[in-house]
């Protein structure tokens, strides 16, 4: 069956709607056909797993929101890519790094073949939000999809880039309504299926969570690595100071091998995935630099489960922003991967390095058991399964003994919150959700391939995006005020 369903194209878009629902039975078909071959990556590695003694990896997340700024007036201005307005306006900000952006998005499509033809070992983790993807459509960007297409899918080079899932419209786990999360997750692997193809999306394991943001509040949490699994992931990137040994409440010891990411509800339901921990650091400086690759070569093998293994050094940061990342990654990245191809310390991708690991009959059991930050203090007091009116009554009496506790979830930095301080973004984000789950998804017979439904989906996604709060009051809470008015107005008008 996934070989006919191999050969199906899908249409990128459907009457100018970007593909992000209708095909849903297809996208379930092959991640669940996929999820049993389960090695994609190391039959066309040509690491020597077993001489190495250390590893490491790099991931790069692009990102730029859709904003209605494709006029004057607020309320009916197009939506576009931010991107676009910042092409738009050069002489505003930072606007004039635009084309080096351009140039980001494009650069490791070109990159992977040529270091692959110079005969070395090149590797890389990609992430772009759905967003970003549509957005560089629109303004008719297709050199640099095109580019990455030919990295990603040629057989002669697809074993060095491995995409990463995400989000569609880049939001917040801890703050994002938990069912539209998964809607996010949905639509993303659509759009990505649509662009590169369904057995491109079938090589994509790992996931990458917007913000690094996990939640940590037992039932989103619970909820949040469930969708996950249902959705065909099988590893999840996570912050090290995110998580916590669930015996101790310390921050893991052994951060650069797996773990094993270990979620309880408060009506007792199980939910795990295998963790990576991305350490601590200046994200972008640290991986323009390449610091990971120095890391790792001070290492050597590990035990796990009974054997040594090689331990993995992983780093993820935006791959355009800053001065750093635009003007001195390239020559680094190309430094290193001369330097460390065929050598005992190589760069190698997540899903690569977990193959070779399970070639070696070591189990996801076997890996170290992590629990989201501060549930230690939870668990202590209820049980899983105690129910959520216990969780509410333990949550408070945390947060009186504790004033360093919280549950709105943990990021890559410790000193933001995605929910305190920005109510009235929030409010206006809740009742667009939940009137497009009232009003469209309680629908009976619902028909997720209409034009009607993609275009309320899209909106509500968009609206979700992270943007809107990081970057504080001001335009762009306005924006995403803008886009909750607008998605619910859509819903009212067409259901």
């Amino acid at each position: 069956m996934f070989d006919n369903i191999r050969t199906l194209n899908l249409a990128e878009y459907v009457n100018g709607l970007p593909n992000i629902a209708g095909h849903e039975k297809d996208i379930s078909d092959v991640i669940h056909s996929t999820a049993e071959e389960t090695q994609v990556f190391r039959p066309e590695s040509s690491i020597d797993f077993d001489r190495i003694k250390s590893t490491f990896a790099i991931a790069l997340h692009m990102h730029q929101p859709l904003i209605p700024a494709g006029g004057d007036d607020i309320q009916t201005a197009k939506l576009i890519s931010n991107l676009q307005h910042m092409m738009e306006h050069p002489n505003i900000g930072d606007n004039h790094n635009a084309p080096v952006f351009v140039w980001c998005y494009k650069r490791m499509g070109e990159f992977i073949p040529q270091l692959i033809e110079e005969g070395k070992q090149p590797r890389i983790m990609l992430e772009y939000s759905g967003t970003l993807l549509h957005g560089m459509r629109q303004m008719g960007l297709n050199d640099v999809i095109d580019a990455l297409k030919t990295a990603s899918c040629n057989p002669r080079y697809r074993h060095a880039v491995e995409w990463l899932g995400c989000p569609w419209g880049h939001a917040v786990a801890p703050s994002t309504p938990i069912q539209d999360y998964r809607l996010h997750v949905r639509a993303f692997q659509h759009h990505f299926a649509a662009i590169f193809g369904l057995e491109a999306l079938g090589r994509m394991r790992g996931f990458s969570p917007s913000e690094m943001a996990l939640p940590n509040h037992p039932d989103v949490a619970y909820a949040f690595v469930k969708t996950l699994r249902d959705c065909g992931f099988q590893w999840l990137l996570v912050q090290e100071h995110s998580v916590e040994n669930p015996e101790t409440g310390w921050a893991p010891e052994k951060k650069h091998l797996p773990h094993r990411l270990v979620c309880y509800s408060s009506e007792g339901e199980k939910a795990e995935i295998t963790a990576i921990i991305k350490t601590q650091g200046s994200d972008t400086k640290l991986v323009a630099q390449m610091q990971p690759y120095y890391e790792a070569k001070g290492l050597e093998r590990w035990e796990l489960a009974g054997k040594q293994v090689p331990p993995l050094v992983t780093q993820i940061a935006d791959g355009e922003n800053g001065g750093v990342m635009m003007n001195e990654f390239p020559s680094k990245y190309f430094e290193v991967v001369n330097e460390c191809s065929g050598s005992e310390t190589p760069i190698m991708n997540v899903s690569e390095y977990l193959e070779h690991l399970f070639t070696l009959g070591i189990k996801e059991q076997d890996f170290p058991a992590l629990q989201p930050l501060f549930q230690k203090c939870i668990w202590d007091k209820m049980k899983p399964g105690d129910g959520p009116d216990k969780l509410v009554k333990v949550i408070d009496d945390c947060k009186k003994e504790d004033g360093r506790f919280h549950m709105d979830g943990g990021s890559w930095t410790n000193n933001l919150s995605w929910v305190r301080g920005y109510e009235n973004v929030l409010a206006p984000m809740d009742k667009a959700s939940s009137k497009f789950h009232e009003a469209v998804l309680a629908r009976e017979n619902l028909q997720t391939d209409e034009d009607r439904y993609r275009n309320a989906l899209l909106h509500l996604l968009a609206a979700e995006t992270s943007c809107y709060r990081y970057w504080g009051q001001g335009v762009w809470t306005e924006y995403g005020r803008e886009i909750c008015r607008r998605a619910e107005e859509i819903i009212t008008h067409d259901y």
